[in-house]
C-alpha cells in the first residue's frame, strides 16, 4: 500500500497526534490512507464522521437518501438549521470539508439494499454501522461477513446505546440476534425517542473503535458489546461469542445471501 506523506500544513493540523507514540507520523499517514464506509447521516452518522474527518481519515464514503428535517437537529450535528430540505449527504459533505478540507468524501445518495450492499462495501477498509432500522441493520451486518470487513456497530433508544466491533471469523450480530424482531416488538427512535446527547457518546465510541482498527493498537471491542444506561451513567460489558449455530457465521450458515428485511418504520425496503 502506498503511504500518503505529510504535508507542512498537515504536520500542523495533526499536531497532537504526531507527539502520540501509538500515532505519530506512520500513524497519520494511515489514517490518511484509510478508507472508511459510515451508514447513515445520521444521529450515529453525525459523530462518527466528523470525528473521523478530523482526525484525518483521508477516504469517508456515507450512505444516506433522507432529507434534513427540523426534527433532526436535536441529535444530528452534521446538519444545521439552514440545511433543512437538503439531502443529508449533501450536507454531510459540506460539513466534513468546512472541517477538514484534507478529506474525500463520496457520498451514496441511496438506500442500501441487496443489490448495491457490496459494490459499494467493497471499496472501503472498514464499515461503520449508523442504520436506525433493523432490516439496515441486518443487511450491513451480513454483507460485511460476506464481504470480510470489519464492522464498528452501535444503536440507540431513549437514554440506552450499545457499541460493539465484529471482526471477520470472529462472531457477528446473527450470533447475539439470529433474526430481526416482529413488527411493533421494539420501538423506533421515531416512535419512542431518543436524548440527543447520548448518539454523541455511542458515535464518538465508534469513531475510536474504528480508528484504533486503523492503527492497529489497543484493545477493539471485538467479543465484547458495551452497553450504556445513561439515566444511571451505568456502562457495562458483555461478551459476544461466536456462535456455532449462527445462521450466518455458524458452522452450518443459511443465510448465505443478502436478505432484504422490510423497514418496520412503516416503510418498505426500496429496490
Amino acid at each position: 500500500m502506498s503511504i500518503t506523506p505529510l504535508n507542512p500544513s498537515q504536520v500542523e493540523r495533526y499536531s497532537r497526534h504526531l507527539i502520540m507514540p501509538n500515532v505519530g507520523s506512520k500513524g497519520q499517514r494511515a489514517l490518511l490512507d484509510a478508507k472508511v464506509l459510515v451508514i447513515g447521516a445520521g444521529g450515529l452518522g453525525s459523530p462518527v464522521s466528523l470525528y473521523l474527518a478530523l482526525a484525518g481519515v483521508g477516504n469517508i464514503g456515507i450512505v444516506d437518501f433522507d432529507v434534513v428535517d427540523v426534527s433532526n437537529l436535536q441529535r444530528q450535528i452534521l446538519h444545521t438549521d439552514s440545511d433543512v430540505g437538503k439531502r443529508k449527504v449533501e450536507s454531510a459533505k459540506e460539513t466534513l470539508l468546512a472541517h477538514n478540507p484534507d478529506v474525500n468524501v463520496t457520498i451514496h445518495e441511496e438506500p442500501i439494499n441487496s443489490s448495491n450492499a457490496f459494490e459499494i462495501m467493497n471499496n472501503y477498509d472498514i464499515v461503520i454501522n449508523g442504520a436506525d432500522n433493523f432490516a439496515t441493520r441486518y443487511l450491513v451486518n451480513d454483507a460485511a461477513y460476506l464481504l470480510k470487513k470489519p464492522l464498528v456497530d452501535g444503536a440507540i433508544l431513549i437514554f440506552d446505546g450499545q457499541a460493539t466491533t465484529y471482526i471477520p471469523g470472529k462472531g457477528c450480530y446473527r450470533c447475539i440476534f439470529p433474526d430481526p424482531p416482529p413488527p411493533g416488538e421494539v420501538p423506533s427512535c421515531a416512535e419512542a425517542g431518543v436524548i440527543g446527547a447520548l448518539p454523541g457518546l455511542v458515535g464518538s465510541i465508534q469513531a475510536l473503535e474504528t480508528i484504533k482498527l486503523i492503527l492497529e493498537v489497543g484493545d477493539p471491542l471485538a467479543g465484547r458489546m458495551l452497553l450504556i444506561e445513561a439515566l444511571g451513567m451505568e456502562f457495562r460489558e458483555i461478551k459476544v461469542r461466536q456462535n456455532p449455530n449462527c445462521k450466518l457465521c455458524g458452522n452450518n450458515p443459511e443465510v448465505t445471501e443478502l436478505i432484504d428485511y422490510e423497514i418496520f418504520c412503516g416503510v418498505k425496503v426500496v429496490n
